[in-house]
């Protein structure tokens, strides 16, 4: 019999209730975050504890400590290590990070000590990658450092954008470090990339804007960013999210049938 080529969907998630959906959905793994209307940031630990408790996924915990750029201060960098090793030491399946240099290389001496803190979790270079300044030769580093995973658009703000470096990443090197589509993934833009790439992993939020359950509301008070409605919630949608996993599975099926 022959084997079935394994798809992987990874879905980012900042709440429980996001969890429990990507979960009954059909995900494979998470990617856990605080923020994820900010590109997402290192989530708390009670988060952390209470997705953990409620779901049996594997668990990719994202260490990132503001929004922004990713070079960051010595104040920062000692955050994120701290944050590396309370997570490793509650069990997290994986890391994803990533620390890049002013001059858009990634810096080497701080990411040569995140992977010996992460010891043998795996690590992602998170999208830090797509605002590096040579994709390639940031790939090369990252294999040579024993990251197993880069999360990327192709160095675009959707994934369809320019496929180009996608196909070239998903050739080059024996593939290693593997690659993980995200930005903008849905079920015709994983067609899209499938049918240019040699792409079996794939990484998507499937968020929606939900109703807050508050009944009197105050719209002309803003808690942080005048952009940001404090009556709006994020959340993933069950849907968008098993669109995707059903497709995969039917792709999976499908390649294995006309092998």
């Amino acid at each position: 019999m022959k084997e079935m080529k394994k798809f992987l969907l990874e879905v980012c998630v900042d709440s429980a209730e996001s969890a429990m959906t990507a979960f009954y959905a059909g995900a494979d793994r998470l990617e856990l975050c605080s923020n994820l209307i900010l590109g997402g940031t290192t989530p708390d630990v009670c988060l952390y504890k209470q997705v953990r408790k409620y779901c049996s996924l594997p668990i990719y915990v994202l260490i990132r400590p503001r929004f922004g750029d990713f070079c960051y201060s010595d104040y920062e960098y000692e955050i994120i290590k701290e944050e590396i090793k309370m997570f490793r030491e509650l069990g997290t399946d994986g890391i994803v990070t990533g620390i890049l240099k002013p001059d858009g290389t990634m810096n080497l001496e701080q990411m040569e000590e995140i992977m010996n803190l992460a010891g043998n979790i795996p690590v992602t270079l998170h999208r830090a990658f797509d605002v590096s300044a040579d994709p390639l030769r940031t790939f090369d580093e990252a294999g040579e450092l024993g990251i197993h995973t880069i999360l990327t658009s192709g160095q675009r703000n959707k994934c369809t954008d320019d496929l180009a470096l996608i196909r070239e990443l998903s050739e080059r090197n024996g593939r290693k470090p593997e690659i993980l589509v995200g930005g903008g993934v849905n079920v015709e833009t994983v067609r899209i990339v499938r049918a240019a790439a040699e792409i079996s992993s794939f990484h998507m939020s499937g968020k929606v804007i939900g109703g807050s359950r508050m009944q009197y509301r105050k719209e002309d008070v803003h808690m942080g960013l005048p952009g940001f409605s404090e009556y709006q919630v994020y959340r993933a949608d069950e849907k968008e999210i098993a669109g995707v996993a059903d497709f995969l599975k039917h792709l999976s099926e499908w390649e294995k049938g006309s092998e």
